[in-house]
């Protein structure tokens, strides 16, 4: 390295020597981040402006469909206008009747179905006591309770009855079992209109899907209900006798 020359001491001359290098390489190392900044910026922009342009393509495509099924809807099987199919024994609890709730009822064109609530439903016996092997007949009446004109399904696919202990414990027989009847009768009821229907039991016992054996019913006091669709009549009751034995001859 060159030695300096001049009147001052060597040591001044080594000072601002470093200091001018000192200088120059700050404004290196300023030079060199200024070019990598402006670099990176202009590099940002498409970036940014690919993002922004991928943002809006995914916006504009319309989410796909939903291809999860939806649950099936229930439906309350369909109540037998008869008593004459093979079936079950004795239910050893009373099990919750099939709902329909999820189905709407038939209507008339520009008559509102009639709801539940807006029905009565009670039923009756031909006699309130029986003989074993006799065949009670049962009869449900139906009325409009509500305010205005309304449709109904009040066919044999809509009723049923069911046959159980006088506690109401165990369910013997449903009309629904054995012989289901798929008959629908749509009408409109005037406010306090009543509709009847009857339905026949065998006297014997029945299970759901009428795979069970059936047996007769026994001497004894039971409670029967009738049902509309989801309405259901308060319980009545009837007795079943044994036969009356013939008196012996001498």
């Amino acid at each position: 390295m060159i030695e300096p020359q001049g009147p001052l001491p060597p040591e001044v001359y080594w000072r601002r020597r470093l200091v001018a290098g000192l200088g120059a390489a700050v404004a290196v190392i300023a030079i060199i981040v200024l070019i990598i900044w402006m670099g990176s910026g202009t590099g940002s922009a498409p970036n940014s402006e690919n993002a922004a342009a991928k943002s809006s393509a995914a916006a504009a495509v319309p989410p796909a469909p939903s291809t999860t099924p939806s649950a099936p809807a229930t439906s309350e099987a369909p109540s037998g206008g008869g008593d004459h199919g093979a079936g079950g024994d004795p239910s050893p609890a009373r099990t919750p009747e099939p709902t329909s709730a999820s189905e709407p009822a038939p209507a008339l064109p520009g008559v509102a179905p009639c709801s539940d609530q807006s029905l009565s439903v009670v039923l009756y016996t031909d006699k309130p006591t029986y003989t074993i092997g006799d065949q009670p007949v049962f009869t449900i009446v139906t009325t409009n309770g509500g305010l205005a004109a309304c449709s109904r399904d009040v066919g044999k696919a809509a009723q049923n009855v069911i046959v159980r202990t006088l506690d109401g414990s165990r369910t013997l027989w449903s009309a629904q079992d054995c012989a289901p009847d798929k008959a629908v009768n749509v009408q409109a009821l005037q406010p306090g209109q009543q509709t009847t229907d009857t339905i026949t039991w065998s006297g014997t016992t029945s299970s759901p899907g009428c795979k069970a054996k059936r047996v007769q019913i026994a001497a004894g006091a039971y409670q029967a209900t009738g049902k509309l669709g989801e309405r259901e009549s308060a319980p009545i009751t009837f007795n079943v006798v044994a036969p009356a034995q013939a008196p012996s001859q001498q």
